[in-house]
């Protein structure tokens, strides 16, 4: 059988190895039962789906013919970078600058890696998310998430 389209094939590999790994990853955990799933069920349940969903693409890629092979490109290195990059620094910043500083520096910083940025956007973006993370985890799952830096909060707790 002949690869008809590259880009198709490789994000279908890609999708199928990750799924695979959740899936095989979420074994070591408990299972639970339906009505009290536990850690693993939402973890396999996921890598099932999406290593299915990749083999769907994988199927489609061998057999639908293309104009010119779907050919991939070269790698757009500076996008690539600049998200890694704005990753790692919202790990490392979270701990230190809280969820109402970092997750808006990682909206800014990510727009960046595209074509075209606009304050506006970014903005309303960064508002929007940090709102909803917010809400999300610190009220609706009363995740312990540090909400301010810590100087904030050394601060509140000393009565300052």
């Amino acid at each position: 059988m002949q690869i008809k389209s590259q880009k198709d094939f490789w994000s279908g590999l890609m999708f199928i190895v990750v799924g695979v790994a959740f899936a095989w990853g979420s074994l070591n955990y408990s299972f639970g039962s339906s009505a009290r799933p536990g850690p693993a069920y939402f973890p396999f349940g996921l890598g099932v789906l999406m290593a299915i969903l990749g083999a769907f693409v994988l199927f489609g890629a061998m057999t639908v013919e293309t104009e010119d092979g779907d050919r991939i490109g070269a790698w757009s290195w500076r996008p690539l970078i600049i998200v890694i990059a704005s990753l790692v620094g919202f790990g490392l910043g979270l701990p230190r600058l809280g969820l109402l500083i970092t997750l808006p520096l990682l909206v800014f910083v990510v727009s960046l890696a595209g074509d075209e940025f606009h304050w506006k956007d970014a903005l309303l973006n960064a508002a929007i998310l940090t709102g909803m993370s917010w809400a999300i985890f610190v009220k609706g799952l009363s995740l312990t998430l540090p909400v301010w830096p810590t100087i904030f909060a050394a601060a509140a707790a000393t009565g300052a």
